[in-house]
């Protein structure tokens, strides 16, 4: 009798070599999730920007000092932006940003100019005006539960007249916002890169660090997901939305302190062209990295974006017109986009997995 070879028992790969043999998959997976463009559609739509305006402005355009003009320009955009993204991760809107900036905008110049106080007696006295009205805010719309849009827009109000009663509509400006230590808060530089930019890089850190990375900003989401439900796991969600609004007062103030910095005086209208530009920002800087969350570094890119675009128009000689028109245009198609809307390829394909086949359709009949 001959005897028949016995094959070798084939041994498994042991869970390690498994998990290590994915590794490399996991790694592009998570890559290509992370460079999709539904994560990070409005890089994508930067990069055609620079492209299009380096074709465009060639000579004045693809320069360092358009980089600089840019981070420069669009600092204090960016920290307004920032001060409304920890009331929207609750689902609180604050109305009242702009009128806020105004307010210590002009009560710095006000009390350095007209009162003879020091820099920092004057910074204090307008960031406890800004402390004061989050703490209003936070009263009116948690403690007696109006709605915090038509809340901090009222509250809004009232700050306006009493800016109209400090100024009487007219600017405050003097030789001591021009001089230091003052003007150095905005007018500082390193390298051509001002020290706002450095202000806007670590309010987003902080923000960012709160939101992603600590147990208050877990709730703040849950918060702003579904307050009933968060409350019933022990979510104190009315103090959370009290010092989201406190929070988003003194981050629009201290962008009015910086504005009166940078310009050298006191505006009555300082926050109003950045109240619209705010909330767009944070509703697009939504779309990118935490899709569906507001977060700091998409507004901070969304702020970019805008701002490089904006730039881009004024070193092209566009009309004056053509600002508004790119910024209403960038903002609907970056967030008709990145939000999916937009999905053709996809559907098609959907819609092909899904269609009968005709030769078994026949075959039924």
């Amino acid at each position: 009798m001959t005897s028949t070879p016995t094959r070798a028992a084939e041994v498994p790969p042991s869970a390690p070599e498994i998990s290590a043999m994915s590794v490399p998959g996991t790694w592009a997976r998570r890559a290509a999730a992370a460079l999709s463009f539904r994560n990070i559609g409005a890089v994508y739509v930067w990069l055609v920007i620079v492209v299009l305006f380096t074709v465009w402005a060639p000579d004045t355009f693809p320069t360092m000092i358009t980089v600089k003009q840019v981070l420069n320009g669009n600092a204090v955009a960016g920290l307004v932006a920032l001060s409304v993204v920890p009331p929207l991760a609750a689902r609180v809107f604050d109305l009242s940003i702009a009128f806020t900036m105004s307010l210590t905008s002009v009560l710095t110049a006000y009390f350095m100019v007209t009162s003879g106080l020091g820099p920092g007696a004057a910074i204090t006295l307008a960031m406890t005006a800004a402390l004061l009205i989050g703490v209003v805010n936070g009263i009116v719309v948690v403690v007696l539960r109006v709605d915090s849009f038509i809340a901090t827009l009222a509250t809004g109000a009232l700050i306006q007249s009493l800016i109209t009663m400090v100024t009487n509509d007219s600017s405050i400006t003097g030789v001591r916002l021009l001089a230091e230590p003052f003007a150095s808060i905005a007018q500082l530089d390193a390298g051509g890169v001002t020290l706002p930019v450095l202000y806007l890089l670590l309010a987003a850190l902080a923000i960012w660090f709160l939101l992603e990375h600590t147990a208050t900003g877990r709730r703040l989401y849950a918060t702003g997901f579904n307050a009933d439900a968060a409350r019933l796991q022990g979510v104190r969600t009315d103090r959370l939305r009290f010092l989201t609004l406190v929070a988003s007062a003194l981050l629009s103030g201290l962008a009015g302190v910086v504005f009166t910095a940078s310009v050298g005086s006191g505006s009555p209208t300082a926050g109003t062209p950045y109240l619209l530009s705010a909330y767009a920002a944070a509703f697009v800087g939504a779309t990118q990295l935490r899709a569906g969350r507001f977060n700091a570094w998409g507004t901070v890119l969304a702020v970019l974006l805008l701002g490089t675009g904006i730039t881009g128009l004024g070193l092209a000689t566009s009309a004056q017109w053509a600002a508004s028109l790119f910024t209403g245009s960038v903002l609907i198609v970056a967030l008709v986009l990145t939000g999916g809307r937009i999905a053709l390829p996809t559907v098609l394909r959907r819609r092909a997995r899904t269609r009968p086949d005709p030769s078994t359709s026949k075959e039924i009949r």
